[in-house]
């Protein structure tokens, strides 16, 4: 009777510890999630002059349906896990693609060639590895009149400068703080990935923001070389420069705001540009938001090369995720300077003036 007794005391324990290790799977697939997400942006495209990119010269003007008039086209996938303690396990694959013919797009060419990293969040801070923006990018976003627009924005005059580097970061490890009264750092260093040369495709970069009522102001530096097993991409993102920027924006209460910033381009045994760029945006209706912005360029090794950009735009937003919007933009180039009016289709200019202006619709999922 007792041994009976024994056997179902043990049955019964081990049923329960079943039923707990169920439970406890049930609750750590509840604080899990895989969130599938992208953006798809299409546009016509008219400008008034177009560079011919063997000749340099001027190939008349162009009228064209574009990819990604606004917002890079995309689409990826990000997941958590919530490990308890206030741990996070936190991961992201990200690829561009183009609408204009279903092939990859803005990004470094690759399948997940927009971001592809796995990190881990705590009280702490965060931290992630693998293929991801830099500090000096994010910074610059921060503080853009135009929200990186890709059409008539700071993206342009970036990627005009120093195409995919910094933005798409291979081999990166980064560290983000968390905001502690208002201010925040992140520094990123990114391994070169080439035996025998730690410093070929080094990278790294670092930002500190700073935030009270509505007022920010940033602040970044970048570094990086050349070579490294990023320029193996099919779009090599190591072009060796230094960059540095400092911003300011503020939002007042009837939801303007208003943006500065200095952007600095140092290239090795090239140009040496700095951006000194200045705009606003304007929610009129939380159906309608206008935004207006203007960017000037100056080599320091050569004061004749020179340009002024400046742009506008205006969103009419359908619903939370679908929305029209309308563009213009005007470019003047001086010298050897080559500042294009759109990351696609028309991101290098001729010298002289150039308008143009983008019509597209963009729909978030």
């Amino acid at each position: 009777m007792l041994q009976r007794d024994n056997l179902g005391t043990k049955w019964l324990a081990r049923c329960l510890a079943a039923a707990g290790l169920m439970s406890a799977a049930g609750v750590a697939s509840a604080q899990s999630s895989i969130t599938l997400y992208g953006i798809i942006d299409g546009s016509i495209l008219y400008t008034s002059h177009t560079m011919n990119l063997q000749t340099g010269q001027n190939a008349g003007h162009q009228f064209s349906f574009t990819d990604s008039g606004m917002s890079g086209s995309n689409f990826g996938m990000r997941g958590t896990e919530d490990l308890g303690g206030g741990l996070r396990a936190v991961f992201a694959l990200e690829s561009g693609i183009s609408v204009a013919n279903g092939k990859f797009n803005n990004s470094n060419g690759n399948f997940f060639g927009r971001q592809a990293w796995i990190g881990m969040e705590s009280p702490y801070g965060t931290f992630k590895a693998g293929l991801q923006y830099s500090p000096f990018f994010l910074s610059l976003y921060q503080t853009d009149p135009r929200g990186m627009s890709y059409f008539g924005s700071g993206l342009v005059s970036y990627v005009d400068n120093v195409y995919v580097t910094g933005l798409f970061n291979s081999n990166a490890l980064t560290y983000t703080s968390p905001e502690i009264a208002g201010i925040q750092a992140m520094g990123m260093f990114a391994m070169g990935g080439a035996a025998g040369d730690f410093q070929a495709g080094r990278q790294y970069s670092a930002s500190l923001r700073y935030r009270i009522a509505g007022l920010t102001l940033t602040g970044a530096l970048y570094s990086g070389n050349a070579g490294g097993s990023a320029a193996t991409t099919p779009i090599p993102g190591t072009v060796e420069f230094v960059g540095h920027t400092i911003g300011a924006s503020y939002r007042f209460p009837n939801s303007l705001t208003i943006s500065a910033s200095y952007a600095l381009y140092k290239v090795a045994q090239s140009f040496d540009n700095s951006v000194y760029s200045g705009g606003l945006s304007y929610m009129i209706t939380p159906y309608l938001d206008v935004d207006a912005g203007v960017w000037y360029t100056r080599d320091g090794n050569d004061g004749s090369n020179h340009s002024l950009m400046a742009s506008s735009g205006v969103q009419f937003f359908l619903s939370k995720r679908t929305t029209l919007y309308g563009q213009v933009g005007y470019v003047n180039n001086h010298g050897r300077m080559d500042t294009g009016l759109s990351i696609n289709n028309a991101l290098y200019e001729v010298a002289g003036s150039t308008v143009g202006a983008s019509i597209g619709m963009r729909h978030l999922f």
